[in-house]
């Protein structure tokens, strides 16, 4: 009990990605949050520890339905998986979701308010995501592919046009943490995504795409921040020593 404890939130659900519906479940953010203990977490949300632990304990004991094991995957799979599936899945939905919300502001804007900032909110992360995951397209993925490359032909370190690896990746996590505060922003406006009363079709498909949305940036933020950017950090660690 002491060791799960003693880890980070992010090193828990990297171990295993169904540990995030528990956290979700108390209200533990996993993947811009997910630098600090479970113990402190559980301190934070007066959580706890012995029932969380039983919780995360069942779910480890149940082999059933267990989750792809990415820490296992070599760097510059996992770097390929984000890019074609989360990259892609932000690129496509962007101005899906673009769409019904100005949709919904027009219909129901006078009636609930809080919609103008829900899209303002969105559009500004729309806009941030995009240019963020250009950077990591064009700067910081190619060179962790060639790290990967290097290592397996017995080649010198690659030459960095941004000096060490941890400058970049530092700056990545400072816009994660940016878009996973517009996102909490976003979920309490809405009220967890819930559809008022008078609320239309359209209404509920965009809080349900809105959620969708949102929760794939959570599994997207987790991959790079506990798992991509500190095996590249380690990687690149490697090389230095030898």
């Amino acid at each position: 009990m002491n060791e799960i404890k003693e880890k980070t939130i992010g090193e828990i659900v990297a171990d295993d990605y169904r540990a995030a519906a528990v956290f979700e479940s108390y209200g533990i953010d996993f993947c811009c949050g997910g630098n600090i203990t479970m113990e402190e977490a559980c301190r934070q949300k007066s959580v706890n520890a012995i029932e969380l632990t039983d919780k995360l304990a069942a779910i480890a004991s149940n082999q059933q339905g267990t989750t792809v094991d990415f820490k296992s995957w070599p760097l510059d799979l996992l770097a390929d998986y984000i890019q074609k599936k989360h990259h892609r899945y932000v690129e496509e939905k962007t101005p899906i979701l673009k769409h019904y919300l100005e949709t919904v502001c027009s219909a129901h804007g006078d009636s609930h308010p809080e919609l103008f900032e829900i899209k303002e909110a969105f559009d500004a992360s729309a806009g941030q995501l995009a240019m963020h995951m250009k950077k990591e397209e064009l700067m910081l993925f190619p060179f962790i592919r060639k790290m990967v490359q290097a290592k397996s032909s017995g080649q010198t370190l690659p030459q960095a046009p941004f000096g060490k690896i941890g400058n970049p990746i530092h700056a990545m996590i400072e816009e994660h943490d940016t878009e996973g505060d517009r996102f909490k922003k976003i979920s309490a406006l809405s009220h967890n995504y819930t559809v008022p009363p008078d609320g239309c079709n359209t209404y509920m498909v965009t809080f349900a795409l809105l959620k969708e949305f949102e929760d794939d940036l959570h599994l997207h933020i987790h991959l790079e921040n506990n798992i991509l950017f500190p095996k590249a950090i380690e990687l690149e660690k490697e090389f230095i020593k030898n």
